[in-house]
């Protein structure tokens, strides 16, 4: 049986909060190298990075089968990261599991340095796509989900893209294909932080209400708090449940803040791509840790 969304919210068990604890500490982990490369060039996509690593976390800690020393080994779940620009949040994640060295982020964006400011795959181990151009990412995912499927692999494809490339038709047009090909290996994460490059996102191109336009072209459609860690391994629990095993595709809409977990980020007026003061790294560092210790303690 298929659940609605609304369905869905009460229908997988509360995560053990030994599994919700390891996967906030591995988000705090995956926030606090963000910052430390974002310092290397004093400027970047930093907020996004804060923003989603709830995310990056509930998927390399909890969801993806993969092994660290063969990142191109046949059996793995492929993770596909649409935007290009939130490849420092997404080194982050892959130090995080083992793929790059935690030393290596020190070289992030640097002159022949594998970790360039925009995800390229033919740099990075464990970076599947080049990303950048946005809206292709749901297209790779599709075919690459179609041809496993065709191999008779147990393995997924999990797509991370944002609320900006849902501007794109090519992102509708591989929403209607992954339904016809009934690929329920696939799963997408849709950020939606609100914000794109020319403003809020509302203001650039309106495409709510998100969650009936997915409903709508057949998706598994699930919208949670994305800085919300319980919500997130809850929402793939139900795929795993009532979604996957019918062959239907998912989709994870996940709310999320800019800057999340450092105020002093949370609330600049300038937030899509960060320029941050010298001085203020290390405020970002320890407002980050006062936060992550006042959410453990509690």
């Amino acid at each position: 049986m298929i659940l609605s969304s609304v369905e869905a919210a009460t229908a997988a068990a509360n995560p053990e909060p030994e599994r919700v604890d390891r996967i906030r500490a591995a988000a705090y982990r995956i926030r606090h190298h963000a910052l430390n490369m974002g310092e290397v060039q004093g400027q970047g996509y930093v907020g996004q990075a804060l923003g989603a690593a709830d995310m990056l976390a509930a998927v390399y800690a909890d969801q993806l089968t993969y092994r660290a020393e063969d990142p191109h080994w046949e059996g793995r779940d492929r993770f596909l990261l649409s935007t290009g620009h939130y490849a420092i949040g997404h080194y982050a994640a892959l130090a995080e599991a083992g793929i790059v060295p935690v030393a290596e982020l020190e070289t992030y964006g640097s002159d022949d340095s594998r970790l360039p400011m925009s995800g390229m795959s033919t740099y990075t181990p464990g970076m599947e796509i080049s990303g950048g151009s946005l809206g292709h990412g749901l297209t790779v995912a599709v075919g690459m989900a179609l041809g496993l499927r065709l191999q008779s692999s147990g393995s997924r494809v999990i797509n991370f893209l944002s609320d900006g490339e849902l501007d794109e038709g090519s992102t509708w047009e591989a929403a209607m294909g992954a339904h016809h090909h009934q690929l329920g290996n696939l799963i997408a994460m849709v950020d939606i932080n609100a914000l794109q490059a020319d403003g809020a996102t509302d203001t650039v191109l309106r495409t709510e209400p998100v969650t009936e336009k997915w409903e709508s072209f057949g998706w598994y459609t699930q919208r949670v708090d994305g800085n919300d860690v319980g919500a997130l391994l809850a929402a793939f629990d139900n795929i795993a449940a009532v979604a996957a095993p019918f062959g239907r595709p998912s989709v994870i809409l996940c709310d999320t803040k800019v800057g999340r977990g450092v105020p002093l980020l949370e609330t600049r007026e300038k937030a899509h791509f960060m320029r941050i003061e010298e001085h203020e790294w290390q405020i970002c560092r320890e407002q980050l840790t006062a936060g992550y210790e006042g959410t453990a303690a509690r």
